[in-house]
């Protein structure tokens, strides 16, 4: 299957809302994996527009709550204006992180443009994490914890107002699957909210086809799916190279069949791949991993299909 619209992929070198060092060299690890490569041998038009620039990671414990929050807020400011420019142009943004607070800017960029355009929005979170934690419900304070709750309007100001108002997305707009891994604050939050999560649990019950097809459902022709692809969503068997590793997740076919489930949709206008930390991987294994995950929401797939 050709893809028409043509990609853009937009480095963002930065740990800075995670726990652990070496998120930041996630985008040159899917580079040397080969995913321009890949895609345009699936006939994608392909622009590599480099890296982005922000502050360095500091390191430093939480304050008021939050671990570099200004730091957070300037590298998500340059993710969504980035963003922004490649949808404006009619292209698909790939953003390469880089930990998972980036998904602030992203999503809150790709928010904006539809209702710019009378667009729906879906966001299909996908990943062992709700991240919709807040600062008095997480020790840590790091950020890559709570992108949905700032998307969703909870969190401080300068995330949840990035985009000039909040909250930039609703609950019910937003799918997550593979969850496995939610703190007890977040799990009140969760349900307060009634975010639509499919967990493990669920998708052992029901199995990943009859998941996915709940969490694609109700799209249409004017609807932005917005996929955010966390490594860690992934099997720490088949994907070691994540900072935040979480048994029991999806397989290799698991994971192949929502992608392809995802390709079939024809709907996804806009990617982020997350938390890759290739420091900790065994010679870039989760890395090349994802490039084949990605090639196939653009459409490779065992046989021709309609």
């Amino acid at each position: 299957m050709r893809h028409d619209t043509p990609v853009s992929l937009i480095g963002a070198p930065t740990d800075i809302g995670a726990g652990d060092r070496g998120a930041r060299l996630g985008p040159e690890a899917l580079r040397i994996a080969g995913l321009g490569e890949a895609l345009t041998a699936r006939g994608v038009q392909v622009l590599d527009r480099g890296n982005l620039n922000g502050p360095r990671n500091p390191w430093l414990g939480p304050v008021g709550g939050y671990r570099h929050l200004d730091e957070v807020v300037a590298w998500n400011r340059a993710v969504m204006d980035a963003v922004d420019v490649e949808l404006q142009a009619g292209r698909l943004p790939i953003l390469l992180g880089g930990d998972h607070c980036l998904g602030i800017g992203s999503i809150t960029a790709v928010a904006r443009h539809c209702r710019r355009t009378g667009k729906s929005l879906r966001v299909l979170w996908l990943d062992a994490h709700a991240d919709f934690n807040t600062f008095d419900v997480t020790p840590s304070g790091n950020i890559h914890g709570m992108p949905v709750a700032c998307l969703c309007g909870i969190g401080p100001d300068a995330l949840t107002r990035l985009g000039g108002s909040a909250p930039a997305v609703q609950p019910a707009q937003i799918r997550q699957v593979g969850i496995r891994s939610v703190d007890a604050g977040e799990k009140r939050l969760i349900k307060e909210h009634a975010l639509d999560v499919y967990d493990m649990r669920y998708i052992d019950e029901v199995g990943m086809k009859r998941a996915m097809e709940q969490a694609l459902a109700g799209m249409d022709a004017d609807t932005h799916l917005h996929v955010s692809f966390d490594v860690d969503f992934l099997d720490p068997g088949i994907a070691p190279g994540v900072g935040t590793l979480v048994p029991g997740g999806p397989n290799y076919r698991e994971a192949q069949l929502v992608m392809e489930m995802i390709a079939d949709s024809g709907r996804m206008a806009s990617l982020d791949i997350m938390e890759l930390n290739p420091a900790l991987d065994t010679r870039n294994a989760t890395a090349l991993l994802a490039v084949d995950l990605v090639e196939s929401l653009f459409g490779k797939s065992t046989l021709m299909r309609d």
